[in-house]
């Protein structure tokens, strides 16, 4: 069998599945495969079933939380169970889901047999989601009922190989149904056909039975069938029911998966259901375990699944090494030596070995275009297809440069030429913005697959940007931002390219950026291509695909993928559940503020930490965040174990623990904090009013001391009894008579990191460049935690008997918040510059807020202390034009910079 991927036709006009949740998700051939949660179906999850059965819908979240930061692209939620009112449970469980943010950022995919249920989730379910599933099984009639009613619902659907006669199980009926099934939708309903998701049903393999011999190959067949005639539908399945047959013996069922996965990949499946926790790497998987395995999956001896059977019996049990062989790979051929310590990430040997490559070669810098770029080619390849990670490329590159600097000298001494690059991109974070990490490893990244980077740091001015453009003549611009103001920036800067007829690609990338920012601000300003990436791997593609020579179609297309999505974007409605702003106070959450029990802080006023002993903060760190900013996604520590990326995920946590030993032992990086407790008072129903004097008992004769911090409130229609929130509900109202308090705090381990990371880069060590930053973010945010802790117990003491574990800490279960400026309940950046007035953060510990207000050093984070209160972290959602405009007149700034401060995910126009 070919593992060539199937000859899918693609035309000017391909279209491609997009959904979306809070954020988009288009699946291009790019995203390789996109994988769904399975875990919040209570068929698939006993945890799941019994939570929902005991009505504990909040714990089930954290099901749902756990798959999103697991990696699962796509939720599927499913409530068939007989002993469940499916319909009531699927409502209220979307509905929960819909107040999370950081769950519902990822569409939904309905799951149920019973189409009641179905058309409930849909009727209450926000974004694209997808439909799982419809069949010919009840007839046309009702087939087309059903894909009517989704289509009108706007929503994607999987359509199951399965019609009057029963599931197909052989090649040909897979392919007869599918063929009738899209005939119907396209030609009748006129349904797009990239909404429609195939699942040609995927049955165990290895059962005994001779007319099970083909499951597998059927499958592979008929998905590059689907792909390859019925244009622009998509392919799923459920991977853990190949390996059912072998129930109880997870190596080979491991094994089974990961084969079947790769190969139904190649053949052009696109979606499915992977549950990570059984799945082996491919290329990890021992060679006569797979060839058992592959000889069943292809069907090629008669007596596969006895042999199978027979090999299974001697794997059982946990995996072993042979310690013998570690260092056997330094007894191969020199290029194969090369390739093994790029592909690993050893700089042991590599300059040895890059010696020995020189003294063979005519000229020098033939090691680097023959031997180097050799091993970096398969690096490209292994990480482009899944089976390397983040930090392995990183470590690759690592050895990389310091092969090319040991060879550097020789090169120039003889004058014998330069490398020859594929294209030479220009990196830069935009003014006003100092965050990196994600720049340097899209930077590192393509510099793996022989791009030379322009690296012109943090902060960088528009100016500077085209100046160096145009005299290195860069073939691409690659701009980064993580705050918001940084959009406007970045919005300038492609006007600017603009009136210098600049004829160079520009690409789009950071934490908040997206790809309708892009299209409908950004790409209008400038008449060359503009693209949005949101990850690494993506880059590469993005940018081999703009330097390549016969680039105009590919080009014409994302200008006309992005002026389509623009001008959707512009039509769609407006939403009309929004309810007034006046409406909106009117159902605040209300405190009777006459029985709460206010406690005043045992110590007013300002307090400053100029020099904290960093060693305390190790265990407030919550490592998740610093696997992700890796591309490594699961919660720690399971993901240590984790089958998919367990491996790398402990060689990462390895480096990173003997780093912040480093860090702790040398002292390189220095923590600092300033925090302050005052009175306060809610006015005008939004606003909080801070009292700067902390000794003053009255407030008759401070008016100029006083300090207002404006809040927005959640404007979005509620379900009856629930209030539409904002962050001054919790402190009492002035006219209530009662004296309430606030707090506010900035922390830092910043200090020393620009330096740390300088040195490390001088080294040719990004790999310790990037890990170095990561880790100083991670103390920042365990510093935040700690301080916020003795705040509550001890310095306000609101909560002086809590007793609570790190995981805890990291899940909020505590009394009190802390909400940022710049996140979703409270989105003004404005209000940093409140923070740094109540507490004169840059004298006191030297944090600046840049032009933009991001904060230096990177590594801090400031935010405010709210103590009456039990609720939790809440997002404001979107509000409307009539609060955009109350709020610019309350702030008295324009409405037009208003929205350059605030969350742009908020404001509807």
């Amino acid at each position: 069998m070919s593992e060539t991927k199937p000859n899918i036709p693609k035309t000017k006009h391909q279209k491609y599945l997009t959904l979306s949740g809070l954020e988009p998700l288009v699946v291009t051939p790019e995203s390789n495969f996109i994988n769904v949660g399975e875990r919040t179906n209570v068929t698939g999850s006993r945890k799941f079933l019994r939570l929902i059965k005991e009505e504990k819908f909040d714990e089930a979240l954290s099901v749902a939380r756990d798959q999103v930061e697991g990696g699962a692209q796509i939720l599927d939620v499913n409530m068939d169970e007989g002993m469940l009112d499916g319909k009531y449970a699927m409502v209220k469980f979307l509905n929960l889901i819909a107040s999370e943010p950081d769950i519902a950022r990822i569409p939904l995919m309905i799951d149920s047999s019973k189409w009641d249920i179905i058309e409930a989730g849909l009727q209450v379910a926000q974004g694209k989601c997808v439909v799982n599933s419809i069949s010919l099984k009840e007839g046309e009639q009702e087939f087309k009922r059903q894909a009517k009613l989704v289509k009108r619902y706007g929503a994607a659907v999987i359509v199951m190989a399965f019609d009057e006669k029963g599931q197909a199980d052989t090649y040909q009926r897979r392919i007869e149904i599918c063929k009738r099934s899209y005939d119907i939708l396209v030609h009748e309903i006129h349904f797009p056909a990239q909404d429609i998701i195939f699942d040609p049903n995927i049955f165990p393999v290895a059962t005994g039975m001779d007319e099970h011999r083909l499951n597998a190959l059927d499958f592979f067949n008929a998905t590059k069938w689907i792909r390859e005639n019925l244009p622009h539908a998509n392919v799923s399945g459920g991977v853990s029911n190949v390996s059912f047959s072998f129930r109880g013996n997870n190596t080979v069922r491991e094994a089974i998966n990961a084969s079947f996965l790769y190969h139904a990949i190649q053949h052009g499946m696109n979606l499915g259901i992977v549950n990570p926790t059984m799945l082996e790497v491919y290329d990890e998987i021992p060679k006569d375990l797979l060839q058992h395995v592959e000889d069943v999956l292809f069907n090629r001896r008669d007596d596969a699944t006895q042999r199978l059977l027979d090999f299974a019996e001697t794997v059982k049990g946990d995996k072993k090494e042979d310690a013998t062989k570690v260092l056997e790979w330094r007894n191969e051929a020199l290029q194969n030596r090369i390739t093994h310590s790029l592909v690993k990430g050893i700089d042991k040997f590599i300059i040895e070995d890059v010696e020995e490559a020189r003294l063979a070669a005519t000229k020098p810098i033939e090691v680097i275009e023959d031997n180097l770029m050799t091993g970096m080619n398969v690096v490209g390849d292994l990480f482009g297809s899944g089976k390397m990670f983040l930090p392995q490329v990183v470590k690759s590159a690592r050895v990389m440069k310091k092969a090319v600097a040991y060879l550097q000298p020789f090169i120039e001494a003889g004058k014998h030429g330069k490398q020859e690059f594929s294209g030479k991109i220009l990196m830069a974070t935009v003014k006003g913005d100092v965050h990196d990490i994600g720049k340097n490893i899209v930077s590192v990244v393509l510099g793996c697959n022989n791009y030379e980077i322009i690296d012109l740091g943090v902060m960088v001015p528009p100016e500077k940007i085209i100046e160096t453009a145009i005299k290195e003549n860069v073939d691409v611009i690659g701009l980064s931002g993580l705050i918001t103001p940084s959009l406007d920036e970045m919005v300038y800067v492609s006007q600017e390219m603009e009136k210098k007829n600049l004829n160079i690609p520009l690409i789009i990338g950071g934490a908040t950026t997206s790809r309708a920012h892009t299209s409908v601000k950004i790409a209008p300003k400038y008449n060359n291509t503009v693209v949005h990436i949101n990850d690494a791997s993506r880059a590469v593609t993005v940018v081999g695909n703009l330097l390549q020579k016969n680039n105009k179609i590919y080009k014409a297309q994302i200008r006309e993928e992005y002026d389509k999505f623009r001008t959707q974007f512009l039509k769609r409605g407006k939403q009309k559940d929004y309810i007034s702003i006046d409406d909106a106070r009117k159902n605040k959450f209300k405190i009777d503020w006459s029985t709460s029990e206010i406690v005043k802080p045992k110590k007013l006023g300002i307090q400053i930490i100029d020099d904290f002993n960093i060693t305390a903060l190790e265990p407030f760190i919550d490592w998740s965040p610093f696997f992700r900013s890796w591309d490594l996604h699961g919660k720690y520590p399971d993901i240590l174990t984790d089958e998919v990326v367990g491996t790398q995920a402990q060689e990462l946590f390895k480096d990173a623990q003997e780093l912040l030993k480093r860090i702790f032992d040398e002292k390189l990086l220095k923590a600092k904090a300033v925090f302050g407790l005052f009175p306060a008072n809610t006015i005008n129903d939004d606003d909080i009013e801070i009292v700067l004097s902390p000794q003053a008992e009255s407030r008759d004769h401070i008016e100029d001391k006083r300090v207002t911090f404006l809040t927005l409130r959640q404007q979005l229609s509620k379900r009856e009894g629930v209030p539409n929130l904002a962050l001054s509900d919790f402190v009492a109202p002035k006219q209530s008579g009662v004296r309430d308090y606030m707090g506010a705090f900035c922390v830092s381990t910043g200090f020393g990191t620009a330096a740390l990371a300088k040195q490390f880069e001088t080294n040719h060590d990004d790999y310790n460049a990037i890990m170095i930053k990561a880790l100083a973010d991670r103390l920042a945010e365990a510093f935040a935690e700690y301080l916020h802790k003795e705040v509550r117990t001890k310095f306000w003491g609101y909560a002086s008997e809590e007793n609570l574990t790190n995981d805890d800490l990291i899940k909020e279960s505590y009394k009190g918040i802390r909400p940022a400026p710049g996140y979703p309940a409270c989105p003004d950046h404005l209000e940093k510059k409140t923070i740094w007035k109540l507490l004169n953060v840059e004298k006191n510990i030297g944090v600046i807020l840049t032009d933009s207000l991001a904060m230096w050093p990177a590594a801090s984070v400031s935010g405010y202390y709210f103590g009456q209160t039990e609720a939790k972290y809440f997002g404001l959602g979107k509000i409307s034009e009539d609060q955009l405009k109350d709020y610019a007149k309350r702030r008295r700034i324009s409405e037009d910079e208003a929205r350059k401060w605030l969350n742009p995910n908020l404001a509807e126009t």
